[in-house]
């Protein structure tokens, strides 16, 4: 793609942009009381790992990509214990419990990969 920024090409990236629409679709279920609680911090928190991987893209150097990945890293985790509370309230059920913690453990791998490569180029 012609013009296009650096990141949009990184695989970690566009999973990490279907993890904030599976997010984003499960929310959509939560009761609206929580509006401003849980669906608020969840739907940050799965934003913020593709605005991590971008920002850190860049910053012009390997150093700085590195700790935004670490970042989007930690932004995963916040999403995986936060749907640990969405299953217990029964937000969501077990299955849609799994499918995002599949995805976040896909994610978090790709993340870390990442990281590391950074740093050893660093």
């Amino acid at each position: 793609m012609a013009g296009s920024f650096g990141f949009e090409q990184l695989d970690v990236w566009n999973k990490s942009i279907v993890f904030a629409d599976r997010v984003y679709d499960l929310i959509g279920s939560f009761p609206s009381d929580e509006r401003f609680g849980l669906t608020n911090q969840m739907r940050r928190a799965s934003v913020s790992v593709s605005s991590n991987i971008a920002e850190g893209s860049g910053r012009g150097s390997n150093k700085e990509f590195s700790r935004f990945v670490g970042i989007a890293y930690a932004s995963v985790c916040e999403v995986v214990s936060q749907s640990h509370i969405a299953r217990r309230r029964e937000f969501i059920g077990e299955p849609e419990f799994q499918e995002l913690r599949e995805k976040a453990d896909e994610l978090a791998r790709m993340l870390s990969g990442l990281r590391g490569s950074l740093d050893r180029r660093s």
